[in-house]
């Protein structure tokens, strides 16, 4: 049975095999994943289609594929019983061929290499059908000595001394992170790109958390984060601020009527932006479950492309890493990005008096081509303000 790279989707020109988990002469059974095909966006898993052994592979891992190639064969039916006899008639062979060895070698050399301790199979022969004389013993000691002063010339010709592990590694960039790379090369050079700052109080939300938490989590299931609370108010943003939920598509503008949020999510492999579709008709608890169903997919490898298409705003985290303050990048053809960050208990100043409050840095990157200032700042401002009183989003004031 042929084994072939899955159909790849439009966007997709080619792909590379990432890792092959069997190897020839291996025993699979039905439905086992056989190899991990990377796209650009996504790592697909080919199945064995039955029982049998693997057979010849084609491509190896690194090797760059096209939809439905033959990357490989799989011998459907077959035992691996065979391949371990198979394996065996090499070293069956090896007493015959030494004792043949032996036969051509006469008593004095024979005696001569035992002597020494030499393998006789290693000494090229001169003499007549190739028979291993005296000289020819000789030669290979004289080699065999000279072998190690030659490499240790070299040695004593280095002066620098080296201290402790400098070792280097070369690996080759993977299809994912290739394509972070150009994307953002393609964000900084294609777009008038700037950020502006505000600052929150989270104390409310905080303290919103801490009151329900336990109701919540018993009613619905699912903890509640503060991504449901920033994924609600951006998505009110964006209705007041239809230019933010907007792209630029040659000489037009396009304005999205709905409200496709991504979420930059970090997975092993890289950075991967999967989308939460129609936000606005989703409730709090029905973000956090769709959040945490595109983590693990995200951890495990298991997003599929229709998961990382689209998107007209981007939500980043850095603060779940430690980051105070970021300028985050537009991820095109989006307009804006929103970076959120890490909560920090700061003295703020709260009608004349200060007070010890968990602030937060919002970060808003958008494209200036299409996003004039007071749209921004606007923007920013009634995130700002939601967050800060969230019983706003409930109300939808």
């Amino acid at each position: 049975m042929e084994i072939k790279v899955p159909v790849l989707p439009e966007s997709v020109a080619d792909a590379t095999i990432a890792t092959w988990h069997v190897k020839t002469g291996e025993a699979v059974s039905r439905d086992q994943v056989l190899v991990d095909i990377e796209t650009d966006k996504v790592v697909l898993e080919v199945v064995a289609q039955a029982d049998g052994v693997m057979g010849e592979i084609i491509h190896a891992e690194g090797a760059t594929v096209l939809a439905e190639q033959v990357i490989g064969h799989l011998n459907a039916g077959a035992t691996a019983a065979a391949a371990p006899a198979a394996a065996a008639a090499p070293v069956a062979a090896a007493p015959a061929a030494a004792s043949d060895a032996d036969e051509v070698l006469t008593p004095s050399v024979r005696r001569m290499i035992a002597e020494k301790g030499l393998d006789a199979s290693k000494i090229q022969g001169s003499g007549k059908n190739g028979r291993v004389t005296k000289e020819d013993v000789e030669k290979f000691l004289s080699g065999a000595a000279s072998a190690p002063a030659a490499k240790a010339a070299p040695a004593v010709a280095a002066p620098v001394a080296v201290v402790g592990d400098r070792s280097q590694k070369r690996v080759p960039m993977t299809r994912l992170r290739k394509t972070i790379a150009n994307r953002l090369l393609e964000a900084k050079n294609s777009t008038a790109m700037l950020t502006t700052f505000n600052e929150v109080n989270m104390k409310p939300i905080m303290d919103l958390r801490k009151q329900y938490a336990d109701v919540f989590e018993k009613k619905h299931g699912i903890r509640l984060g503060f991504m449901s609370f920033y994924v609600k108010a951006v998505t009110e943003a964006l209705k007041r601020y239809p230019e933010v939920n907007a792209a630029i598509d040659g000489d037009d503008i396009v304005y999205h009527n709905f409200f496709d949020v991504s979420i930059a999510v970090s997975t092993p492999r890289g950075l991967v932006t999967p989308v939460l579709r129609d936000c606005d008709k989703m409730n709090l608890a029905e973000i956090e479950k769709a959040i945490k169903d595109l983590a693990i997919k995200g951890r495990d490898g298991k997003l599929a492309m229709d998961d990382l298409m689209g998107g007209n705003f981007t939500i980043t985290n850095g603060g779940v890493f430690g980051s105070l303050m970021s300028t985050p990048i537009i991820n095109p053809p989006q307009s804006a990005i929103l970076g959120m960050h890490k909560i920090q208990d700061r003295v703020m100043v709260v009608d004349g008096k200060m007070e010890i409050l968990p602030m937060m840095y919002l970060a808003l990157s958008y494209d200036h081509r299409i996003i004039d200032g007071k749209e921004s700042v606007g923007f920013l401002v009634t995130v700002k303000e939601l967050l800060e009183d969230p019983t706003r989003i409930l109300l939808d004031i």
